[in-house]
């Protein structure tokens, strides 16, 4: 069967997912089979980050390829604004129907249900909570239709979610559809603190491989890690289910699929709670594309951000890029077109903190407003030296190097880096003050060094 001229988009997106949950990462646990060998056919991005670790910063960033400060959601509880441009008003511009199902949290704090009308941006299909993780839990998942009708789904949260989406898939296969389908899980279950699997998951993954960031930091960890792997595992399941139903409906080759996540998760070893912070584990995600321009695509190494990800799909769909997105499609990474590619990422961090950072491939640079208040400033003027890591030494960041006069000119570079990312993304330029200076015997790092 011909590829059609539009193709369908699925966007299979989880929520709080660490990069190293997947074999394709070299997870040993076998959680994700089904992502592993897609990610092996199609398009593996290794080097994939959130722009914002945060659900609804990072959540504004993929619907409309803006940074968090540009599109005003820089915190949890902000809507997105009226008259932002999304994702869904570009396939619908260009005659896709939309659909979404699942976790929205671009709506305000006060609305823990239903998202009216007005705040769905371009989706026309509409089965979803503004906060699922307070309407619902495991086997009592509670959504809103269009009408803002309570309805429930039968089964485990995961499942009841992608027998949604699939029959949404089988009523539109009849034209180009795009469809948003957005789980809660791994994300912890906000009233439990835990992350509950199906029955009996938790106990096949007990005791298994701990990443050695967890392991040498502990946090919730030995609590968590079962329950947090049974849910990937069953998501995994999920994917091979949608990637089936794609096949059954004579629509594989007919449809982009990407894999990602909003953030990661530490575990509460960077701070009291599960991400919000600059290290890998918590902007570090699996992401993979599938289908129509990226068959056989490959592992693809360059640095890869959220932002990225909305001007890919509409590249791929043949459909114009909004001029004012902030990302670029990989794409051209494909075809071998990979001169200008940025050489770092730029995070932004709010509500544990007012910080930003920037990641190479080799370095990692965060800074700090410790004077701002995380709750009521998006950004800052000034901002403090606080993390400096050598990724090629030190993968798992267990040894800051922020201060030390060896690290001096790395640091430097990178301060300027950061500062001309923080401006390309609409960011007043910083005044960024150096960490206090300590000493060390470690060899001097030179600038040859800290511009990898």
């Amino acid at each position: 069967m011909p590829e059609r001229v539009s193709p369908n988009v699925v966007v299979f997106f989880t929520d709080q997912q660490r990069w190293d949950t997947t074999g394709i990462h070299g997870n040993p646990m076998g959680l994700t089979p089904n992502l592993d060998r897609l990610g092996r056919a199609d398009t593996h991005l290794a080097n994939s980050f959130t722009c914002q670790p945060v659900c609804g910063p990072a959540r504004s960033c993929l619907q409309t390829g803006l940074y968090a400060t540009a599109t005003g959601c820089w915190r949890n509880a902000i809507p997105l604004p009226e008259g932002s441009h999304t994702l869904a008003h570009s396939f619908a511009a260009a005659g896709y129907r939309t659909g979404y199902i699942g976790k929205w949290h671009l709506y305000n704090r006060e609305s823990r249900g239903p998202v009216p009308a007005t705040h769905r941006f371009g989706y026309e299909y509409w089965l979803a909570s503004n906060v699922l993780e307070f309407t619902s839990d495991a086997y009592d998942t509670v959504v809103y239709d269009g009408d803002d009708n309570e309805v429930r789904l039968p089964g485990y949260r995961v499942d009841a979610l992608t027998d949604a989406g699939i029959r949404y898939m089988d009523a539109n296969r009849e034209e180009p559809f795009f469809l948003f389908l957005s789980y809660l899980e791994p994300h912890h279950q906000n009233h439990l603190d835990d992350f509950p699997p199906p029955d009996g998951y938790r106990e096949m993954f007990t005791g298994g491989w701990i990443p050695p960031d967890l392991a040498a930091l502990g946090g919730s960890t030995h609590q968590h890690l079962g329950g947090y792997y049974g849910q990937v595992k069953r998501l995994d399941e999920a994917l091979g289910r949608v990637l089936d139903a794609l096949a059954s409906l004579g629509l594989a080759d007919d449809t982009v699929v990407l894999f990602t996540s909003d953030h990661g998760n530490h575990f509460k070893t960077r701070n009291s709670e599960y991400k919000r912070s600059c290290h890998e584990s918590s902007i570090r995600v699996p992401t993979v594309l599938a289908g129509p321009g990226f068959r056989g695509g490959g592992q693809v190494d360059e640095l890869v951000s959220l932002v990225d990800l909305p001007p890919t799909l509409l590249d791929a769909a043949g459909l114009e890029i909004p001029e004012q997105m902030q990302g670029r499609s990989i794409l051209p990474l494909l075809k071998g077109g990979r001169e200008g590619w940025p050489e770092e990422v730029f995070v932004q961090i709010s509500e544990s903190q007012v910080g930003r950072a920037v990641r190479t491939h080799r370095w990692k640079y965060g800074v700090d407003a410790a004077q701002a208040d995380p709750a009521k400033a998006g950004g800052s003027e000034v901002y403090t030296e606080q993390y400096l890591y050598d990724l090629q030494a030190d993968p798992y960041e267990l040894n800051n190097l922020v201060g030390l006069q060896s690290h001096r000119p790395a640091a430097d570079i990178l301060a300027a880096r950061l500062r001309r990312r923080m401006r390309e993304a609409g960011e007043a330029e910083p005044v960024i003050e150096p960490a206090p200076e300590r000493r060390s015997g470690q060899r001097r790092v030179n600038a040859d060094e800290a511009r990898q």
